[in-house]
């Protein structure tokens, strides 16, 4: 009984270090979050950050999970029918986080290494993302896709992570807007007239 009353600590404890990290991030930057800043929020050493994470790469990846829960990004959480709309209310939101897009975009570099921390994540996020916008589409009888699923979701992907680097240079840059209309460029209404090909 102990043991699993040990175990429901130590969960609850690295969720309040994970809503913590998310927190310093979002406000302080990526550059500027430090496991000790981090372990202070929480109330311990960074060396106890790396008990419960075994490196900052891994506290990072984890604190991206967590950004994904928190913004209905999870698979079990996606709603095909609203998917457009879910997206772009995402996009939205990063925003009000600069810093949680800085190490999204920091990480995602670093993930290309399939021995990084976050490789394994990267890959799946974008696999369920793609699968997201694609039932979007498919769940959509209102409105006809000009590529077929599987492409026009990797372009919209590709598009709203190149976004995110041209909006931390340039804070003008309207993403969601941008991303809007490029899905209803790729996704027009079934009414409007086909547009003739060369």
């Amino acid at each position: 009984m102990a043991r699993r009353g040990s175990y429901a600590k130590g969960v609850a404890r690295r969720e309040e270090i994970l809503e913590s990290a998310l927190d310093v991030i979002g406000r302080k930057g990526y550059q500027n979050a430090s496991l000790k800043q981090i372990a202070e929020l929480v109330g311990v050493t960074p060396a106890a950050l790396l008990h419960y994470f075994g490196s900052k790469e891994e506290l990072f990846t984890e604190v991206l999970r967590k950004r994904d829960e928190h913004d209905g990004m999870m698979p079990q959480t996606l709603n095909p029918v609203d998917g457009k709309s879910a997206f772009i209310d995402v996009i939205r939101h990063n925003t009000e986080v600069p810093g949680v897009v800085e190490l999204f975009s920091r990480l995602s570099v670093d993930a290309v290494d399939p021995a990084h921390p976050a490789h394994q994540y990267f890959l799946e996020r974008s696999e369920k993302l793609r699968e997201s916008i694609t039932d979007s589409f498919v769940h959509d009888a209102t409105h006809r896709a000009t590529l077929d699923p599987d492409t026009m979701a990797r372009v919209i992907q590709a598009v709203a992570d190149g976004l995110q680097l041209q909006w931390m240079i340039d804070r003008s840059v309207d993403m969601p807007g941008i991303i809007g209309a490029l899905m209803d460029v790729l996704y027009p209404p079934t009414d409007q007239p086909e547009t003739p090909t060369r």
